[in-house]
């Protein structure tokens, strides 16, 4: 599958400390669209973002999936995750219900 049809979850922290999750198919447009204030409203002069976290997805719709369970998390819970890819996959696996399309 290219890259342009994948859709990637992220993570960033604003500038205030607090957390932000969100979909986009280009991770790096989409901060410096956050960052120029362009972005969701609830980043809007919160810039500069860190990249705190990313996943790759193989479409729009598995990505919203985790975007969604990740966003049920507490803080501490989303920092847990940072730098540790298998305990996001893991939590991607309890959380994630595979799609029923083209099953």
């Amino acid at each position: 599958m290219s890259n342009d049809k994948l859709w990637h979850v992220y993570l960033v922290r604003c500038t205030d400390g607090t957390l932000y999750c969100g979909i986009a198919r280009d991770v790096s447009a989409r901060i410096r669209a956050h960052d120029a204030g362009k972005g969701a409203r609830y980043t809007r002069g919160r810039g500069p973002l860190e990249l705190l976290l990313t996943r790759r997805c193989r479409d729009q719709g598995r990505a919203l999936r985790i975007e969604r369970a990740l966003k049920t998390l507490t803080r501490a819970e989303k920092l847990e995750l940072i730098g540790k890819p298998a305990a996001l996959a893991r939590f991607v696996r309890r959380q994630v219900k595979p799609s029923r399309i083209g099953a």
